[in-house]
């Protein structure tokens, strides 16, 4: 059985749709044992924690450098024992460290939409309503 890392931001409707996903028999082989979020607010994380999942926050600003939040994210997934990470609207950008240690075992379910919509404070809903514009 596959230990799946679930790392969000927000509110964790993706999240929801893997654990009901799970919970259907849909994910064989794999269990989600761990969500970790960005922000200790998430709601993902009242969700995770409603369906016995384990949780963890990992904050950016919390790490002086860049760098070091990297090791600690990187130190945090190899304790949690990930086969596979599932981004699912996490808003932090993974460093190289992660990348590295968990090459081919990181997925991305909430893609941004890049090149047309990036930059500062693009995310979210924000997004969404720009596209919306642009047609």
């Amino acid at each position: 059985m596959k230990n799946i890392v679930v790392l969000v931001s927000g509110g964790g409707t993706n999240l929801q749709a893997l654990i009901d996903a799970e919970k259907s028999g849909l994910i064989k082989n794999g269990k989600i044992s761990c969500v970790v979020s960005s922000k200790p607010d998430a709601y993902a994380l009242t969700r995770a924690a409603d369906n016995g999942i384990e949780t963890a926050v990992i904050r950016r600003k919390d790490f002086e450098k860049f760098d070091d939040y990297d090791s600690a994210l990187t130190d945090l997934l190899i304790e949690k024992k990930a086969d596979l990470i599932v981004l699912a609207g996490f808003l932090t950008i993974l460093g190289h460290r992660v990348i590295s240690a968990f090459e081919n075992k990181i997925i991305n379910i909430h893609p941004a939409l890049i090149p047309s919509f990036c930059g500062e404070g693009f995310y979210g809903l924000r997004v969404h309503e720009e596209a919306l514009k642009k047609g």
